[in-house]
């Protein structure tokens, strides 16, 4: 008789928790999990995963609802939180071995048990390690088929327009999240992810439409700000930029794109402190490129002036 299971739809099952060691290194990344009443989360399954090491491993939440990881490379990473009862989430973040990182803060939303079979739990677990092998499309097809199986699952879009996101089909991606959205239409996180299906497709009116329906606070994606402050330069509207650049390189010190294009907006915008402090945040990081002598000609500039 098939075992049925009274579990939350796990979304972003992991490829297990015994990997290889090719995920270690010198740096170290802490976050913390809260429910949306801001209560910790004890228990929560935190599954990381490097992207250039192929590897990774699984730690819990503890009773603050709080969780690290030592030794880590750096580069990009999956995180992929879960507990029975909340809609599990998939993070990516960039660790660097040489800094301080920013912690990881995550909410996760109560959901009522849904009810699943093995069947469709071997299934996710088979998309889950398609994508991981970057074999983008088969992943997709394997998601498609689960939802056409079972409609109400529908969180399983949001993986659907991923692979097509990675494949660079935008139109088939934002087809999959606004799936989604026409059950979510406040969804923040898929509302950013449609913004970003327009930004690579440079229709930047229409990904700013996108972007501007998300609360600021609940960016945290440092690409992410960074793309809408071009966004915002290319529409001339640098101290809206500003605010972008400025927080991306708060959640990633040495976030270089982001404090070049920061220092050079503060340097349009006449504010002349400002920019020699960015600019030499840029130096502290990147003293020896091609752009590095660039920024120490600024710099050379402004403290004359």
């Amino acid at each position: 008789m098939k075992k049925t299971l009274l579990w939350l739809v796990i979304v972003f099952l992991a490829v297990g928790s015994v990997f290889a060691q090719s995920y270690k290194g010198k740096g170290r990344l802490y976050g913390f999990v809260t429910d949306q009443d801001g209560k910790p989360l004890e228990g929560v399954r935190v599954v990381l995963y490097s992207i250039k090491g192929a590897a990774g491993f699984e730690i819990k939440t503890d009773a603050k609802g709080e969780w690290t990881a030592m030794y880590v490379r750096g580069g990009g990473w999956n995180v992929d939180l879960e507990k029975v009862g909340y809609m599990p989430k998939r993070l990516s973040v960039n660790i660097t071995e040489a800094l301080n990182n920013p912690p990881v803060k995550s909410v996760l939303a109560k959901v009522e048990g849904l009810v699943i079979t093995d069947e469709m739990k071997a299934a996710l677990t088979k998309g889950n390690s398609l994508f991981d092998q970057q074999k983008y499309q088969e992943a997709a097809a394997a998601y498609q088929a689960i939802v056409d199986a079972t409609p109400e699952i529908y969180l399983v879009y949001k993986n659907i327009g991923n692979c097509w996101f990675e494949l660079q089909d935008y139109a088939k991606a934002e087809e999959a999240y606004k799936k989604i959205l026409d059950k979510e239409p406040n969804n923040s996180e898929i509302l950013l992810l449609v913004g970003n299906c327009y930004a690579n497709r440079n229709e930047t009116d229409k990904a700013m439409e996108w972007y501007n329906k998300i609360e600021f606070d609940k960016i945290t994606d440092p690409t992410v700000l960074y793309n809408i402050g071009i966004a915002l330069t290319k529409q001339s509207r640098q101290e809206d930029a500003v605010r972008y650049y400025k927080k991306a390189v708060e959640l990633q010190a040495d976030f270089l794109d982001g404090l070049y294009q920061l220092g050079l907006t503060y340097l349009a915008l006449g504010k002349n402190p400002e920019a020699i402090a960015t600019f030499e945040g840029y130096i502290a990081h990147d003293a020896d490129s091609e752009r590095a002598t660039q920024v120490k000609g600024f710099l050379d500039f402004l403290k004359k002036k």
